[in-house]
Parts: structure tokens; sequence; C-alpha cells
């Protein structure tokens, strides 16, 4: 069997958001540490790479019941069925396909008042015994910036799908529970994720097991 679900939702930031960007050509004073920004409208970014990463980690030390994990392609069945494998006598492609998220709300902060959408948080780190102070800049993505969600799940056995969706929703409920990004020991990067929708995008699924999983989904 072959379809493609897609997976739509909100990405809304809890707390301020560092997920770095370049800072090789920053000119004297700039900040130390910049976001990654879209190229093409220059506001930060949700790289689908980061997403899919924490995810997948978060899910292997579920899975696994330990805070130490082996290599990528010893993970536990379900998370290499979502997220593949690159082992190359056992080569799977990943039935989940994460899309870049962008910014969507930026008018609606203008509206209240709200300049930019990044912010510049200064940092020290001390060193315990010269008791000596090295501050820097660190930009943080604003809290209540959201960003669209877009996932694509790959069908390849209908009989499947039910579980490959609890478990994406375990996923997301960890990672609301955890951060992405830089710093979340300090703080930073914790998101919450709203609207999550299920729908069918090629293919000819069963309408119940569209409502299963979209049932699935709303206990995020």
């Amino acid at each position: 069997m072959f379809g493609k679900l897609k997976i739509s939702g909100e990405i809304e930031v809890v707390t301020g958001m560092h997920i770095g960007g370049s800072s090789q050509f920053s000119a004297i004073g700039a900040v130390d540490s910049p976001v990654i920004r879209d190229s093409y409208t220059d506001k930060p970014m949700i790289p689908g790479s980061s997403f899919k990463g924490k995810m997948r980690t978060l899910l292997a030390k579920q899975y696994f019941r330990t805070a130490m994990l082996q290599e990528h392609n010893a993970d536990p069945e379900i998370v290499l069925r979502l997220f593949g494998s690159s082992n190359k006598n056992a080569i799977r492609p990943s039935r989940l396909l994460f899309s870049d998220m962008f910014l969507l709300n930026e008018q609606e902060l203008k509206a209240v008042g709200i300049d930019s959408v990044t912010e510049v948080k200064f940092e020290n780190s001390i060193n315990r015994l010269t008791a000596i102070a090295n501050p820097r800049q660190i930009e943080r993505t604003i809290r209540g910036s959201k960003f669209g969600l877009d996932i694509i799940y790959n069908v390849e056995e209908e009989k499947e799908i039910e579980e490959d969706f609890k478990a994406i929703k375990e996923g997301m409920l960890l990672l609301e529970y955890d951060y992405i990004g830089g710093h979340g020991s300090r703080g930073y990067g914790k998101i919450k994720i709203n609207g999550l929708k299920v729908e069918t995008a090629i293919g000819d699924i069963d309408s119940k097991v569209i409502d299963s999983c979209n049932k699935i989904l709303k206990e995020v």
C-alpha cells in the first residue's frame, strides 16, 4: 500500500528560542550567537532537521528507557520505522518527512507593539577559579512567535498507521516537556504544539483511520 498523510499545525514559542545560525562574518560588536534565518524573508525559522533530530532522540530515550543512547542504527524498531536507518546492510527510508518551519504571526506581533521578532539576551559564564566573567550576546526568537508545522507521513503498512501515530504523539508530548535549540537548561526553547490536523495528501486511506489519527494527535 502507498499513500501520504499530511500532519499540520502550529508551533508556539513559549520561552525565548535559540537555534543557531552562522556568525562567520559578524562585525565587531555584533551578536555573538545569532539565530538561523530564512534567507528569503530574513526572519527566524525552525529547521525541519532540528525538530526531527530532537524528536528522534527523545523517542529513542523513551523506548530504550535510558538517557545513554547507542548509535542511530541501533534505535528501537518503532523509531527506525519512523525516522529511517542508514545501515548499509539494512537501509530504511524515513516514514516522516519534516519541512522547515517559517514564521506565521509577524503582523500579529507588530499589532501589539513588538518591533522585532528576535531579542538579544546577555549571558555570563563565570570562571570558578578566577571569578572572571565571560559575557556573550545570544539572539533568541521571542516568546509568542508561531511557526507552521508541516510533516508528511508515508503510508507503507495500513495496519501500522495507528501505532506509528501513537509514537508521533508521544514524541511531540516529550518535546513539549523538553526544549528545542540550545541552552534549554537555562530556560530557552520551550514550545507548545497546537492545532494538529491529519488529512490525506495522496492515496485512498480509510476515513476511519484518518479519524483515529486525528483523535490520537488531539491528545498533544
